[in-house]
This record gives structure tokens, C-alpha cells and sequence, in this order.
């Protein structure tokens, strides 16, 4: 009994549950949608390696030139760089990486330290996060070779500003998934973010019109970021290279004090969490309210000219369709594209180039890229069933009904969405040649019906639930990303 009720040590419950999680991931393999998951997400993985490895050089030369060349103060903008790509990236790609699902590591009888320790080891497993060491370790070596004296000094400044990150980012992630624990505020969330997210296209215009005046403003700002993370870091590594022992012990102190104050609030975060906390959406007890009967709804029959299974499955498709803010949203997203793309490359003033692209150029390439834009959510057809598809394998219908009645809804959004698109087209850059029409239209046919065949495969091969308005924890899988 004395072996049983001995304490175990941190480093062994971290220890059994990296194990746990690797025999789990080592059985899953042995089903071939997993492995073939795991090939996307290795392709996937590998594509985007090129793109870190490419930045490190420019982060290495970047170090090298400004220690060598004197130019000190300006490391604190490859700080920023890194700073603002590890905070802002994960919202763009939210869950893009490993999820840190709470309940299922309280099933283990876990610590409050452990438990604190893996949760700030998964915000490591990002691809943010991976791509952040890495650049901040080419840094690392382009000051080392400028100026071998500073390595010390670098070691301690960089492992300071990883955990600084890495903890901001899982505090930040922990306050979005109590924020958007109800799918109102999910919605309405999402929505100011895209919105916000495609005005920043109109930056180009109104910096070429009102760039001049901006920037003094913008140099009146920058004494207030002294005090940031990213500039304190390259303020302690210029007090190092300037040997400025006091300089450096106050950055660097000040540097550990927004560690201690964000580890705190994160503490708490987990700490609220690993007592049992439940972010759900379900209504609280209530008397049920006593309804009308609805009266029996005699009038035509819109879809009459479909069989009964294959309108179903229309009316579900439309009423998730506005019943989901964020997707519903997202319909205004062609036009928008349009708009901002002839203002910037066609039309009579085009504010890149200074030469506005013709039409027979325009045209097609603007239908094709909103082409594969609207044809994504196909490739993932179940994402918002969630239970209800177990209806789909206990009801008397066949899958071919199923997903002609999610292509006809989705081929009936492209119909809308391409209308708009071609009006908005023809106001703002002007109709292509009759020729070049015909065949962007031929183009299109063809184009939906090929990639509605690969996405139906794809969707029930591959299927990945998701939730309404939700940001973190979701992406699609591997191999449907990488067909996609």
C-alpha cells in the first residue's frame, strides 16, 4: 500500500500524460484516416517550414547588420515583429495547432502546478510559436557572430521574451474562450473581426492620400511603446552591447515584472479552470413556455420539383445557412473583394502600379479567385451537423440525396454570390470581350462541378466537426486541407 499512496513528483504526471498522449496518437495510426490526416498535416507542416526558414535568414542578417553596423535601437523592431506574430497570428489560424482541451487532462488526477505547466507547454505546439523560437533563436546567432560578447546576455533575454509570449498567448486564448462561451457573442465577435480585418485593405488608398500627414503622428507615438515588451528587450540587449549594466538590469527587471503579472493572471485562469469551471452554452433551468400550435401551412410548395429527402436537405442547408452569422456574413465577402481589388489594380485611378489593369485580364482572374473562396466549405460538408448526422445513418435515405441537396444550396449561394460579383464587376472595371465571357463562364461551370465531386469525397472521408461562430479549436483535417 506504500507504493500506492506514495506522492508523485510534477515531472512523473508530465511524464504519464506525454506518454499517454503518444500511445493515443501511435493506436490512432493504425486507422488509415488518421494516417492519411497526419501526410496533410506533414505536407501542410512542411510547406510552411520553407516559409520559416526563409524568414530566419532575414532575422539572422537582420541581427548581424544592426549589431555590427551600430544600429541598436532598431533590434527592438525585429521584437516587435515576433511580439505581434505570435499575439495576432493564432487568431487568424485559432486552433490551427494543438488544443488544450481542459476536461480532458482533469480527468487525470493532476496537480494545480502540472496541470498549469502542460497547459503552458501546448501554447508551444503552435505554429506561431514554432516559428517565433525559430526566428528568435536565427536572431540569436546573426548577434553572436556580430558580437560574441552578448551571447549570455541574448540567452537570457530571448528565454525571457519566449516564456513572456507564450504566456501572453495562452492568457489571451483562455479570455477569448470565456468571452465567446455563448454563440451571440461568438458571432458578433467574428463579424467585427472580419469586418475589421478586410478595411485594413483600405489602408493603401488612404496612406497614399493621407500618408504625409500621418507619420509625424505616428513618430509622436513611438516614445509611449518604450515601455512594451519587444522594446524592452532590444533596450537590454543595447545596454548590454553598450556595457550599461544598469540599463540592462532595469529593462531586463522590467521585462520579468510583465512575465510575473501575466504568469499571475494566468495562474488564475487555470487555477478557475482546474476547479471545475464550465464554459457552456446551455440554457439555464426554466419553465417551459406554453406555445400555439402551429397552424398546418397549406400553400405551395417551393421545392415540390425535388423529392421529399433532397428538399430537406435544402431547408436544413438554408436554415443553418441563417442561422450562422459568421457563414451569413461571409456572403458579403465577394463583393467587398471587388471593390477593393479594382480600386487597387483597375479602374480609372488604380492606387498600385499607377496602370490599371484591363478587363480581359481582371475579369477571369477575379472570378477564379472567388471561385476558390466560396468552394471551400464544400470540402467539409458535415463541419455543422454535430449530432444530428447520426440521423443521417439510421434515417431510410441514401447519402446521394444527402449531398445533392448540399450541392444544390451551395451551387444556388454560388449563383447568388456570382451575379453580385459579375454586376459589381461590370460597374466598377467594365465587361470583358464576348469571347473571354463565354469562356470565364465555361471555365466556372466546369470548375464547380470537378470540385464538387473531389469536396464530397472529401467530406465524407475526411469530416471535421465544428461548432457556430467558433474561433479556437477548430480546423479542417489534414488530408482535406491539403486536397483543398
Amino acid at each position: 500500500m506504500a507504493d500506492v499512496t506514495r506522492p508523485v513528483s510534477i515531472f512523473e504526471q508530465i511524464r504519464l500524460v506525454a506518454g499517454l498522449r503518444w500511445r493515443i496518437l501511435r493506436n490512432g495510426l493504425r486507422k488509415k484516416n488518421n494516417r492519411l490526416d497526419l501526410i496533410g498535416l506533414i505536407f501542410a507542416g512542411v510547406f510552411s517550414s520553407v516559409l520559416v526558414f526563409g524568414l530566419s535568414f532575414a532575422f539572422y542578417a537582420g541581427a548581424y547588420a544592426f549589431l555590427s553596423q551600430g544600429r541598436l535601437e532598431w533590434m527592438a523592431l525585429l521584437f516587435w515583429g515576433i511580439f505581434l506574430f505570435w499575439q495576432i497570428f493564432p487568431v487568424f489560424v485559432a486552433g490551427f495547432g494543438a488544443n488544450f482541451d481542459f476536461r480532458t487532462l482533469l480527468r487525470f488526477p493532476l496537480s494545480l502546478r502540472a496541470f498549469y505547466i502542460i497547459g503552458l507547454a501546448y501554447g508551444f505546439a503552435d505554429f506561431s510559436a514554432l516559428a517565433s523560437v525559430s526566428w528568435l533563436l536565427a536572431m540569436t546567432a546573426g548577434a553572436t557572430v556580430a558580437k560574441p560578447g552578448v551571447l549570455p546576455a541574448m540567452l537570457l533575454i530571448v528565454a525571457a521574451f519566449m516564456l513572456l509570449n507564450v504566456t501572453l498567448e495562452r492568457l489571451i486564448g483562455s479570455w477569448l474562450e470565456r468571452l465567446l462561451a455563448r454563440r451571440r457573442t461568438r458571432e458578433l465577435f467574428l463579424g467585427l473581426f472580419v469586418l475589421s480585418m478586410i478595411s485594413l485593405n483600405f489602408l493603401s488608398p488612404l496612406m497614399q492620400r493621407y500618408g504625409s500627414s500621418a507619420r509625424p503622428a505616428f513618430l509622436r507615438l513611438l516614445p509611449y511603446l518604450a515601455w512594451f515588451p519587444p522594446s524592452l528587450a532590444g533596450r537590454a540587449l543595447a545596454a548590454v552591447t553598450r556595457l550599461q549594466p544598469a540599463g540592462f538590469l532595469l529593462s531586463a527587471a522590467l521585462l520579468l515584472l510583465y512575465l510575473l503579472l501575466f504568469s499571475a493572471l494566468l495562474w488564475r485562469r487555470f487555477s478557475a479552470q482546474y476547479r471545475g469551471e464550465e464554459l457552456s452554452e446551455t440554457a439555464a433551468p426554466a419553465r417551459a413556455a406554453v406555445r400555439p400550435i402551429a397552424g398546418k401551412d397549406d400553400g405551395p410548395d417551393r421545392l415540390r420539383l425535388l423529392s421529399p429527402p433532397v428538399a430537406a436537405i435544402v431547408r436544413k442547408e438554408f436554415r443553418y445557412l441563417t442561422r450562422n452569422g459568421f457563414a451569413y456574413l461571409s456572403l458579403l465577402m465577394p463583393p467587398l473583394l471587388i471593390l477593393i481589388f479594382s480600386m487597387n489594380f483597375a479602374g480609372r485611378h488604380p492606387t498600385v502600379g499607377g496602370r490599371s489593369v484591363s478587363a480581359e485580364m481582371f475579369f477571369p482572374g477575379m472570378m477564379a479567385y472567388l471561385i476558390l473562396i466560396l468552394m471551400a466549405p464544400a470540402y467539409n460538408s458535415f463541419a455543422y451537423e454535430g449530432r444530428g448526422i447520426q440521423i443521417y445513418f439510421t434515417a431510410p435515405l441514401r447519402f446521394r440525396d444527402v449531398f445533392l441537396g448540399k450541392n444544390l444550396m451551395l451551387v444556388s449561394v454560388l449563383a447568388v454570390e456570382i451575379a453580385l460579383s459579375l454586376a459589381m464587376l461590370a460597374w466598377r472595371v467594365g465587361w470583358p470581350s464576348a469571347h473571354m465571357l463565354v469562356a470565364t463562364c465555361a471555365a466556372i461551370i466546369f470548375t464547380i462541378v470537378g470540385q464538387l465531386t473531389i469536396a464530397n469525397w472529401s467530406s465524407i472521408t475526411f469530416p471535421r466537426k465544428m461548432e457556430f461562430g467558433q474561433m479556437r479549436g477548430q480546423r479542417q483535417s489534414g488530408m482535406a486541407a491539403l486536397v483543398a
